[in-house]
């Protein structure tokens, strides 16, 4: 935001940042006036034309949507799946363009050989993860009999549960004895890093293998990542992170901070689309260890992998764990969304996230910390004593895109393409809804 210096900034925070800004134009923080000057006046508001915005369908009542001129919708779904980039068509067409001109040829032959379409994405993502070269592209829970328990947090994402079981049932370690799980303590809705490094403490000696999500799916806390890893690999535990809701979203250093490992999706905040390809971080310094793998051809490496050798002469590092030919189509969309991150600094995206999320200013129980260093981009909502389904169900219907679980509704104004004017419609609505809704409940 041009108006404060990025020095004076970081020593403000965002509600602060907000509250000078609102004084030196002499409005109300509150207003549809200032949304729209804080719009004005953010540098990274071209980046929304690059995206292809939804619109309104026929059943939303136009004089209660709050839609804009263009009747777009108000989009806040970034953490379930990103938006189009417009380049996405320019970028499938060199590769659909090269297919059918070059057939088989065009693994090795065109603009963008089909060989090659992963590692297009790599350098960029290298960037967004704090990655070296090599470590972006595995079997890292080896128990023991002493060492074999897994810790994770509660209410994780069902994928990572579910692989959590799958390895302790492949290595016939009990499925109670070998869980650690991570809870928030009694009325609070999420957890202190104080109560990871107890719980370190306490089973810290038996643990294997620490995986948790960078950002918590359902509440939307970010784990102090550096933190964490530290004290977890002090007791000898290998420390991974599912990052689905991290990379794109908030600037992490994965090979500073000496993470062993790391997975993530594309479609949320990297804007990869529906099903993208995943993304994997192996720190270099595990490059030379014979970690047991289920190896695929695509982990030859590039110069040996079309001489179909019998025994896999493995590439270096997270190349290494790739399994199967990648699709052209979604390393394709990947590419297009990735080409605009490298016209941006991620920093300055986060700072943007967390005005957005500052001026948002709503009065509801939040299971989000408040503090801004804990959160990315999404808010968890928790409705109390209303409907929350009702309440969804008719921001739906007047326009607003996002998503619930159970009680919860998740919100996540995504820097890259939302407006501070989109913050304030949905802000409008939901008070509008949840008023009228508690009315009709007294």
């Amino acid at each position: 935001m041009k108006d404060l210096p990025t020095d004076q900034n970081k020593q403000l925070s965002p509600r602060d940042i907000l509250k000078s800004k609102a004084e030196k134009w002499q409005l109300n923080m509150a207003s549809e006036e200032f949304a729209r000057k804080l719009d004005q006046n953010d540098l990274l508001r071209h980046f929304r034309e690059e995206f292809y915005y939804p619109t309104n369908d026929s059943h939303v009542q136009d004089e209660k949507s709050h839609a804009n001129a263009n009747n777009e919708c108000i989009y806040l779904c970034g953490h379930s799946l990103g938006l189009q980039p417009k380049r996405v068509r320019k970028w499938i067409d060199v590769w659909l363009n090269d297919w059918a001109k070059l057939g088989v040829r065009g693994h090795f032959e065109g603009s963008n050989p089909f060989s090659d379409c992963d590692n297009r994405c790599i350098p960029t993502l290298n960037s967004l993860v704090g990655a070296q070269n090599g470590e972006v592209a595995i079997s890292f829970y080896r128990p023991t009999s002493d060492r074999f328990k897994i810790l994770y947090e509660e209410r994780c994402f069902p994928s990572d549960e579910y692989a959590i079981e799958s390895h302790l049932k492949l290595h016939q370690v009990d499925s109670t004895a070998g869980k650690v799980i991570l809870r928030a303590r009694q009325n609070e809705t999420y957890i202190r890093t104080e109560d990871v490094i107890e719980l370190l403490k306490e089973h810290g000696d038996s643990i294997a293998l620490l995986l948790l999500g960078g950002i918590q799916f359902y509440t939307g806390q970010l784990f102090d990542i550096e933190t964490i890893t530290r004290v977890a690999q002090q007791y000898g535990c290998v420390v991974g992170w599912d990052l689905a809701h991290v990379v794109g979203n908030v600037p992490v250093k994965l090979h500073d901070w000496n993470v062993d490992f790391a997975v993530w999706c594309s479609y949320k905040y990297l804007n990869g689309g529906s099903g993208g390809v995943g993304g994997i971080f192996i720190h270099s310094k595990h490059f030379d260890n014979e970690y047991p793998s289920l190896n695929g051809w695509w982990g030859n490496r590039k110069e040996t992998k079309f001489l179909m050798k019998p025994n896999i002469d493995r590439d270096c590092g997270a190349k290494g764990f790739r399994v199967s030919t990648p699709s052209i189509h979604q390393c394709a969309t990947l590419a297009a969304s990735l080409e605009i991150f490298d016209e941006i600094d991620i920093n300055e995206l986060r700072a943007k996230s967390k005005l957005l999320k500052s001026s948002s200013n709503i009065k509801i129980q939040i299971l989000t910390p408040d503090d801004p260093e804990q959160r990315g981009a999404q808010l968890s909502l928790r409705i109390i004593n209303v409907n929350a389904r009702e309440v969804f169900d008719e921001l739906t219907r007047l326009g607003v895109v996002l998503d619930i679980r159970n009680d919860v509704i998740r919100v996540a104004p995504t820097p890259l393409y939302n407006s501070f004017m989109d913050v304030y419609r949905f802000v409008s609505l939901f008070k509008t809804i949840q008023f009228t809704s508690s009315q009709t409940k007294q």
